[in-house]
Formats: C-alpha cells, sequence, structure tokens
C-alpha cells in the first residue's frame, strides 16, 4: 500500500503523462465500442422490425419473386380449414414530409390478427381510435407513439408516402401503444394499415408478400397442417420459418461488419504503442525513486506489481471515459454504417444507437487487457536492472542493442506466420488475423532496421549539417530503446493509411471503368428510390411505348429488378437479385471474367435457352465455375435449373445479381413489370438536355431521369459514403500515433538531461539545440515514412487481392499512386516534426547548474 501510494502521488504531480495514457486508452476503447454499438444497433433493429412484421407466425408462405397470389390464402382458409393463418403485405415506401425516412408499410386483415400480433389486439384501447374505420376508409393507418412524438403527429395527421413513380396522402387514424419498449422502438418505422388499402397503394391489386401461419412441429398436428399446406402451393411458393428468412438477408452484410470490427481492433492496437511509451515515460522519470527503492530492500516483484497497478488505475479511468466515448461516437458510427448497409444491402431504420452492455463490457476489458499488455515491458524494465545500474541509461541501451537481432528474428516468424494464414485458407476471419501478425511483424523488425539506416543517415547529415546532423543521428540509435516504440507506432498508423488509400483508389479507378463500360445508355429512367422495394418497384409500362415513339429515340430498353430464390452445389436457398433486360441491343457485360461462348454475340445466343449469366461476386460465394455451372432458381413453373455460360465483373452489389433475358424471365417467372427504363438516342443527340426535356414532360411524376453522367456520379458519390468511416479511423489512428512520438520525445529528454546540460555547458546554443531536436524528430518521421511505404504496398496487395476478393468476391485492379506514398510520407514527417515542438519549448527552461549537478 506504501508503493502504491507513492506511486499514486507522483501521477496526481504529473497529470500530463496520466493524461495522455488514459487518453490512449479511451480512444482504442471507444472506436471498438462506436463501431461494435453501430454494427449491434443496426442488427438489432432489423431484428426487431422483422420480429415486429412476422408476429408470432412460426412459419411462412412465401413465393420466388416475392410475391403471392391472394387465391392461396382464401384456399388455405376454405379448402384446408386453416385457422391460424393471415395474409400480410409488406413493402417499404418513403415518407416524403418525415425526413424521406424509409418506413415499412404492413398490409394485414384486422380479423385474422389476432393471434399474429398483438397491435390490435386490445382493439380501440391500443390505438385510440374506432377500429372499423381501418378497413372503411381507404386512407387510414395506425403509426407507432414514439413516431408520432417524434414528428409532431396526431389523430387526423397526413403523410405523404413514395411509392415508386407515385405519391399517395394518409392519414393517421391512430397510435399504437405498447409497454415494452422494444415493441415501441420496432413500430418507429411501421405504417399499419388494412390488406386491400395497401394493395391500392403498392398497386399490386391481389397480391400478399407472405402468408403467416402458426404451427407446431413438435405435434403430429402441427406436422400434418403443414404438409396439407404443402400439397396444395403452387410451384413458386414454399413454407419456412421466419427466422431463416431474415438471417439469410442479415447474413449479406456479415462481410461488410467484419471489416468494420477489424479496423476498430487496429486503432486499439495503435493505441497499445501510445500506452507503452506512456508507461515507459513514468518509469524513465522515476528511474532514480525506483533505484534508490531497489537499494532499500524493495524487491523486483513489488517494482512489476507496482506499475502493473499503475497502469491498471489510468486503464480503469481510460475505460471508462472510452465507454462514455464510444456510446457518443456510436451516434455518428451507427449514421455512417446503417446509410451503407440500406445503399448496399437492406433496409434498417435506426435512429438511435442501441447500448447492449455485453458491447461496452467487451469494450472495456479489451482496453483493459491491452493496456496491461502493453505495460508488461515497461513494468519489466524497471525491475530488470539491478539496484548500482539504476542510474546508468547507457546499459539498458546496450542490452536493447543486443536484443534487437533476436526480435526480427520473432518479427520475421511473425510475418512468416501471418503470410501462412493469408495464402493458406480461405476463412475470413483467420485472413484478418494474418494481416495484424504481419503488421506486428513488421513492427519487431523495424529498430534493426531503423539502426542501419541511422549510420547511412550520419554520413549523409555529416556532411549537410556537420556535427550536429551526425550527433542527431547517433543520438536516434542511442535511444533505440525509446525511439523504436514511437517509430513502429508511427509506421504502423501510416502504413495502414497506404494499404487503405491504394484499396479504395484502386476501387474507385476500378468502379469509374466498370460504369464507363456498363453505362451504354444515354438517359435512364427510375421511379424515385423506395428503400427496398425490390421487387415492388415498377414503372407505368405505357412510358415504354411513349418513348418507342419519340423521333429522338433509337432504341429503348427495360430492365426488370425482382427478388428470386436459387440454390447451387455448395449453397442452400438464398435470396438473391434477378435482373431480366430486354433489348434489341447487346445487353452481356462487354468484360467477363469467363465466357463459355465468344462474348459477341453471347446475349443472342440465350435465346429461348435455360441460360443465365451471374457476376463475380455470386459466382466466388456460391461455388460457381466452368465445371459446376448449374443454378437451380424457383420460379412460377417450380424449382427449374439454368446453365451459367458466362460470369461478369460487377460492382453494383456485393451479394451477386443473376442476369438473363427478359423474354425468359416472363416464361419462367409470369411477371411483365418494368423496374426501370433505358434510352439509346439517335446519334449527335445530347445526353443532358434530352433528360432535361424529359423532366419537364414528365414533371408530376415521381420519376429519377438521369443522363450517362449524372448517373455515373450518383453511384460514385454512394461509393464514397461506403468508404467515409474508414477514413475517419485512419485519422484517430494517426492522431493516436502522434501522441506516442510525442510522449517518446518527452521520455528522452527527461534521460537526455544531464547530457543536454553538458551541451548548453559547452556551448551549444538554443538554436542549434532546437536544430538538434527537429532533425531526430525528422529522421524519427522520415524513417517511419520509408518503413511504411513497403508495409504499406504490402498491406494493399493484400487488402486487394485476399481481404476484399473474400469479403466480397469483386476483382480490383490494383492502381498504385505515387501521391499517396508522398502524402503518407508527409504525414509521418508532420506528426513527427510537430511533436517535437513541445519538447523543444522545455529545452529553453533547462538550468544549466542543476542539470549537469551530480550527487
Amino acid at each position: 500500500m506504501m508503493l502504491f501510494k507513492t506511486g499514486l502521488r507522483y501521477l496526481l504531480r504529473r497529470p500530463l503523462i496520466s493524461l495522455l495514457c488514459v487518453l490512449g486508452v479511451a480512444l482504442g476503447v471507444a472506436v471498438v465500442i462506436a463501431i461494435d454499438l453501430a454494427n449491434e444497433s443496426a442488427s438489432r433493429a432489423f431484428n426487431l422490425s422483422t420480429e415486429t412484421v412476422a408476429g408470432k407466425a412460426t412459419h411462412q408462405v412465401s413465393g420466388a419473386n416475392g410475391l403471392l397470389d391472394q387465391d392461396i390464402y382464401r384456399r388455405l382458409k376454405v379448402d384446408l380449414n386453416v385457422r391460424e393463418a393471415a395474409p400480410v403485405l409488406a413493402a417499404f415506401v418513403v415518407a416524403v414530409d418525415l425526413e424521406q425516412q424509409p418506413m415499412r408499410v404492413l398490409g394485414v386483415d384486422a380479423f385474422a390478427e389476432g393471434p399474429f400480433r398483438n397491435y390490435l389486439g386490445r382493439g380501440a384501447e391500443s390505438v385510440g381510435a374506432d377500429l372499423t374505420q381501418l378497413f372503411t376508409q381507404r386512407d387510414a393507418v395506425l403509426i407507432g407513439q414514439s413516431m408520432a412524438r417524434r414528428y409532431g403527429l396526431k389523430r387526423g395527421s397526413t403523410i405523404t408516402l413514395r411509392v415508386g413513380d407515385a405519391r399517395t396522402t394518409v392519414r393517421v387514424l391512430g397510435l399504437i401503444s405498447s409497454p415494452d419498449a422494444n415493441s415501441l422502438r420496432a413500430l418507429d418505422g411501421l405504417i399499419i394499415m388494412d390488406l386491400g388499402a395497401a394493395q391500392r397503394l403498392l398497386n399490386l391489386p391481389g397480391k400478399l408478400s407472405n402468408i403467416d401461419l402458426i404451427a407446431d412441429e413438435r405435434t403430429a398436428a402441427g406436422r400434418d397442417i403443414l404438409q396439407r399446406i404443402t400439397a396444395i402451393l403452387p410451384p413458386d411458393a414454399r413454407i419456412e420459418k421466419p427466422e431463416r428468412r431474415s438471417r439469410s438477408v442479415e447474413s449479406l452484410s456479415d462481410a461488410f461488419r467484419l471489416n468494420l470490427t477489424a479496423l476498430s481492433l487496429l486503432a486499439l492496437v495503435v493505441g497499445m504503442f501510445l500506452i507503452y511509451n506512456t508507461i515507459t515515460f513514468s518509469v524513465v522519470q522515476r528511474r532514480p525513486i525506483i533505484g534508490t527503492l531497489r537499494c532499500l530492500g524493495v524487491t523486483q516483484g513489488e517494482i512489476f506489481r507496482l506499475i502493473l497497478s499503475e497502469t491498471l488505475l489510468l486503464a480503469t479511468i481510460g475505460g471508462l471515459l472510452g465507454v462514455v466515448l464510444g456510446v457518443l461516437l456510436g451516434q455518428g458510427a451507427v449514421a455512417l454504417v446503417t446509410r451503407t448497409i440500406n445503399d448496399l444491402y437492406y433496409v434498417v431504420t435506426v435512429r438511435d444507437v442501441t447500448v447492449a452492455p455485453l458491447v461496452l463490457f467487451k469494450g472495456f476489458a479489451l482496453g483493459m487487457v491491452a493496456s496491461l499488455v502493453a505495460a508488461l515491458a515497461p513494468a519489466y524494465e524497471a525491475t530488470s536492472i539491478p539496484p548500482i545500474t539504476a542510474l546508468k541509461r547507457t546499459v539498458v541501451e546496450q542490452r536493447v542493442s543486443k536484443l534487437l537481432p533476436y526480435v526480427a528474428a520473432v518479427g520475421a516468424g511473425l510475418l512468416a506466420l501471418g503470410a501462412m494464414l493469408l495464402l493458406l485458407t480461405t476463412q475470413l476471419v483467420v485472413n484478418l488475423g494474418g494481416i495484424f501478425f504481419v503488421l506486428i511483424g513488421v513492427a519487431l523488425m523495424s529498430p534493426l532496421v531503423t539502426q542501419w539506416l541511422m549510420r547511412g543517415a550520419a554520413l549523409v547529415l555529416n556532411v549537410m549539417a556537420g556535427l550536429i546532423g551526425r550527433m542527431a543521428a547517433r543520438n536516434v540509435t542511442n535511444a533505440i530503446s525509446r525511439t523504436a516504440i514511437a517509430i513502429a507506432s508511427l509506421m504502423v498508423a501510416v502504413s495502414v493509411i497506404i494499404g487503405l488509400q491504394s484499396m479504395i483508389s484502386s476501387f474507385r479507378r476500378t468502379v469509374e471503368s466498370w460504369l464507363d463500360t456498363t453505362l451504354t445508355a444515354d438517359v435512364y429512367i427510375t421511379p424515385a428510390p423506395t428503400a427496398g422495394a425490390g421487387s415492388l418497384v415498377r414503372m407505368d409500362p405505357a412510358l415504354v411505348e411513349q418513348f418507342r415513339g419519340d423521333a429522338g429515340v433509337a432504341d429503348v430498353s427495360v430492365l426488370r429488378r425482382a427478388l428470386a430464390e436459387f440454390k447451387t452445389a455448395v449453397t442452400d436457398w438464398s435470396p438473391i437479385t434477378l435482373l431480366s433486360v430486354g433489348s434489341s441491343r447487346e445487353q452481356s457485360p462487354n468484360t467477363h471474367v469467363w465466357s463459355a461462348r465468344p462474348g459477341t454475340g453471347l446475349w443472342a445466343s440465350m435465346r429461348g435457352r435455360d441460360e443465365i449469366q451471374v457476376s463475380e461476386p455470386f459466382a466466388n460465394k456460391h461455388g460457381v465455375t466452368r465445371q459446376n455451372n448449374v443454378v437451380t432458381l424457383r420460379t412460377a413453373r417450380g424449382d427449374r435449373p439454368f446453365t451459367v455460360i458466362a460470369v461478369y465483373y460487377d460492382y453494383g452489389s456485393d451479394a451477386g445479381v443473376i442476369l438473363m433475358r427478359r423474354d425468359a424471365y416472363q416464361q419462367y417467372f409470369d411477371d411483365d413489370a418494368i423496374s426501370s427504363i433505358a434510352l439509346y438516342l439517335r446519334e449527335g443527340a445530347n445526353a443532358g438536355q434530352a433528360a432535361d426535356a424529359y423532366h419537364t414532360q414528365l414533371a408530376g411524376r415521381e420519376l429519377l431521369i438521369s443522363a450517362n453522367r449524372e448517373l455515373r456520379e450518383n453511384a460514385l458519390a454512394v461509393f464514397d459514403r461506403t468508404f467515409a468511416i474508414t477514413g475517419a479511423l485512419n485519422v484517430l489512428a494517426t492522431v493516436v500515433a502522434f501522441i506516442g512520438v510525442l510522449s517518446a520525445l518527452m521520455a528522452l529528454q527527461i534521460e537526455r538531461t544531464r547530457e543536454l546540460g553538458v551541451l548548453r555547458a559547452n556551448g551549444m546554443t538554443l538554436r542549434q539545440m532546437w536544430g538538434m531536436t527537429l532533425m531526430e524528430t525528422g529522421l524519427m518521421g522520415g524513417t517511419a515514412g520509408l518503413l511504411a511505404m513497403p508495409t504499406g504496398l504490402l498491406l494493399a496487395f493484400v487488402l486487394v487481392y485476399i481481404i476484399n476478393l473474400r469479403s466480397f468476391g469483386w476483382t480490383i485492379q490494383l492502381v498504385l499512386d505515387p501521391l499517396t506514398f508522398a502524402q503518407a510520407l508527409a504525414v509521418a514527417m508532420g506528426s513527427a516534426l510537430l511533436a517535437a515542438i513541445y519538447p523543444m519549448l522545455r529545452l529553453s527552461k533547462i538550468q544549466i547548474a542543476s542539470a549537469v549537478r551530480q550527487e
């Protein structure tokens, strides 16, 4: 306890040192918690939403393209006398006057709802209105109380909804209340209306999205009813459990969230370097005290426990601060993560961060463990030196220099282990672990490389700056136990910037090239985005004939984007986006991974055949090859095998896409709907002017009319939003590394107080000392930047050709931009030089007499 009080007194007298350690832990913990909270909130919101819509249903009847004929429900109720069955039509719309929020419309039959969802179970008590008006008034809807409070809605208020190319105004009949907080949160983005009204709103007369069932498979009666229902279902319908459907959809974003988690852990690793430097600094400052305590009989174990207990105290404070900061950062992270999920995967409405205690505890525990691991080396240093040599720094540096080859050998071993984990397995979690081993391995090899570089730098600086330059290079080497960690932490942060920036810029250029070859039409017309509508997005077929009669249009291509279910040899039934294109032009993609036939005329050769093309992510994730090229689709004619004759490059979805001719789609899916239209103008026409003219011509309709260039810019804007959170993590890692360099320089200055005093006594001016300090920090930053270049290049190769391909299934052409490497070197140099400012200011306060005084 006496020793602990001594340590506590030291920490209280030097708040800046304590603050640096606390900050390192807090930032690392905050990033981990913020990303985890964002992922957890998005996942929880999705699950709550699906559970709210599914209610107590144990099974659901669903269609191949997301829609069912209403007659199936009639047969279940009349022919089979199934009592616990309820028809549902669910789809997403956009609430125009409620911040353009996506809302899920749930069309239900109030008379069949009782066993499934309790919103209407308490009748007027739960909604504060006469429920008979729900199915007698076409525009009546129910919403949750929390949403009503947020937007100032009440009974009688109106909401404007956008569905496809039309707007409809609905009226709030009542507000749904629930004593359960989770139910209230789930109701936040839900609009409930009568089934018939929902069919009119969505322009889907006689259609359902699914039929809810309650049947206990554990009983003979339950199994019997399920078998009887299965027997009367058409070929394109099936029975499945709601949780299976939701898991299948949510798994689409698993790779995205896993990569975010890995990036957040990287921030914690960089924070460990900061903790190491800070604890080392505190040990350096107390070296005389520790030596005295050792002479007075304090054991090595007691000193070791003292350092660790101090670290534990600071880590606890930093961890608690990190928890608070993580929750605050989580709100911003939720916005970034959910926006990307909505852009690329599925719709999830998240208004608030869901604070899961387990996530907070995990982040706090990781911070504590990381702090203790980072403090082991400084604690050992404080105890491993005999008392008589406690004041002699040269002894420590001599021992460290002898160990450097062995440390580098361990680093080479970790580098090799990381390479094995990356090359010998396709498990993404193991691959991400391989990246960490590679980075740590290179960091352990950096001290030995630093020594070699400083020998060459000493010769160059001797010519350029004389004695001061030579001393600066030697000072970096002479204090390698201090400078190496600062250089390594800065090197890791900068190499991650190089790797991620190279991957992102390469990806962006690949996407730009892909857009140039894919967007071949001049003008594209689609309904205004209705999030997650999938196969429910439809356009008026009359528009096609209208454009075909336009003298300025040479050709019209129609596209149908629908939901389907597929199965391959390695994948069970899963949802997929199915694209069907109808055009007189060649619609086969220009660039193929492989093709069973020549690219020229490939589209025409598919006419009348059970043949499809699939995107590269689909092929990579579901084992489609030249030999294993059969995909079974659930169609209106039953389960039907299709032959994959080509795999094409596609960067629009990492979930994958199936492409087929429109005539084949209509034949097998009985669907004539149109999702978008592409116009090919006559030669010499201006696409931008044509798009403006169509805007005027079709004013009042909810259509997006985009010229080729505009659509390309919108696609790249989605790309940039997707990687916005990566840039934020890069900045945070750099800040932590900068603080690490600062703490290392402060430790060096304290250790060299007598040396600096002797130099001043022998005539070295303050200006010369500043110059020497700047050169030292410049050498540290330059070394970190130079080492980061090959490390970042290696990381870019790994991210592009291993992690990205296995996570998302995309082949990216690696394009290295010299400007990225120059900027990274500038960041390393700038961070180091900025970190030198405070130590330089402290130099002017050195008292020569007290600095050179020795007992």
